[in-house]
């Protein structure tokens, strides 16, 4: 059974201003991150007070914001972005990466943990949870945008986009393998691990899981492929991430 895409992206209007589910999905997910880490951090009894984690959660919106704008433009559409310098500002048009925010927020956490001297990894470990549900209703609202869509395929859930094309809904795949990452992180949350273990095994998963679900995915049409003419940019990128997690935990775990 194959499906139509038809979905209007707009949730609604009020006037000229138009509430859109990708916008949406942002709020959603700083709104869950912010309750979820003022949870753990109860939990857990970590010495951060009300006023620094709003501090926390302003400095990482603006680290997915500046790091996801500036490294999509940079790495896959540089072309617009010179003749256009400012269209980096044009936001509701689209083009956020998510190697650019992940690079963004932990800027600006390392930055935020100088500051009000906290330790890195122990916020970290807390951040990645909510991380991986909000990155999973931006993947669910890129479907509903009909973008970031899959390969061709004669698989029975394959969509038509608007090309004539049934492809596979990559989206919905990355947006289900984040909820997975999740109820990991979730599961591991009380065990005693060292500081860094989930940080690193949510990179580990992450950059693990896209790089096979590349394969489904459509190659960004101003990229194509950038390796061997077979892998895209974002499979080069996630498999740096997989491999450097994965040595990560390693190294933590090998030494006595």
């Amino acid at each position: 059974m194959t499906y139509i895409h038809n979905i209007n992206p707009v949730l609604f209007s009020i006037g000229s201003l138009e509430v859109r589910y990708y916008g949406l999905a942002y709020v959603v997910g700083i709104l869950l991150g912010y309750f979820i880490i003022k949870h753990l951090i109860k939990k857990k009894e970590i010495d951060i007070t009300s006023d620094e984690l709003d501090d926390l959660i302003l400095y990482i919106a603006l680290g997915v914001l500046i790091g996801s704008r500036l490294f999509y433009f940079l790495f896959y559409n540089f072309s617009s972005f010179i003749q256009n310098p400012l269209i980096i500002f044009k936001i509701w048009q689209g083009g956020m990466s998510f190697h650019g925010g992940l690079i963004g927020v932990i800027t600006a956490g390392y930055i935020f943990c100088k500051r009000y001297n906290k330790n890195f990894f122990e916020l970290a470990d807390l951040c990645v949870i909510p991380t991986a549900i909000a990155l999973g209703l931006g993947r669910i609202t890129n479907f509903i945008n009909g973008e970031l869509y899959g390969r061709p395929t004669s698989l029975p859930w394959g969509v038509d986009f608007g090309d004539g094309v049934y492809r596979h809904p990559s989206q919905l795949y990355e947006a289900g393998k984040n909820f997975v990452i999740f109820g990991i992180l979730w599961f591991l949350k009380n065990k005693d691990l060292k500081k860094g273990t989930l940080f690193w095994a949510f990179i580990t998963m992450y950059g693990t899981f896209r790089f096979f679900i590349e394969f489904g995915r459509q190659p960004d049409p101003q990229l194509g492929f950038v390796l061997f003419n077979f892998f895209t940019m974002g499979q080069v990128l996630t498999a740096i991430m997989a491999i450097l997690g994965t040595f990560m935990l390693m190294s933590m775990y090998s030494k006595k």
